[in-house]
């Protein structure tokens, strides 16, 4: 199997791959690397946000966090990926830093 990667322009996602060309058993297949999504990911460090401490009522609850800041806890992700937090057990804490962004 043979990968080869063309730039074509696309160094603005976050993979900074582009298109890559897969050739097996002589078929070659284009791909791209990166989305929309992406690329909104990538400019949450630019958005306006407050600071604050995780209150005890809302340790490990990205969802109460989402819906007192978004009216919705289905933002819950915002605050999680502009803290580059992975897993609410271990990272929303009482107590622990957060940064909220003004998304909504």
């Amino acid at each position: 199997m043979e990968v080869t990667t063309n730039n074509m322009g696309k160094s603005y996602t976050r993979y900074n791959f582009g298109v890559e060309y897969l050739t097996h058993k002589g078929k070659t297949t284009t791909t791209s690397v990166g989305s929309d999504y992406d690329n909104m990911v990538m400019t949450l460090n630019s958005v306006p946000s407050r600071s604050g401490r995780i209150p005890a009522m809302f340790k490990e609850r990205p969802d109460l966090i989402s819906d007192t800041f978004y009216d919705s806890p289905g933002y819950w992700w915002y605050p999680m990926q502009f803290n580059s937090y992975f897993d609410p057990f271990e990272d929303l804490q009482a107590g622990a830093a957060i940064s909220i962004p003004n998304l909504v």
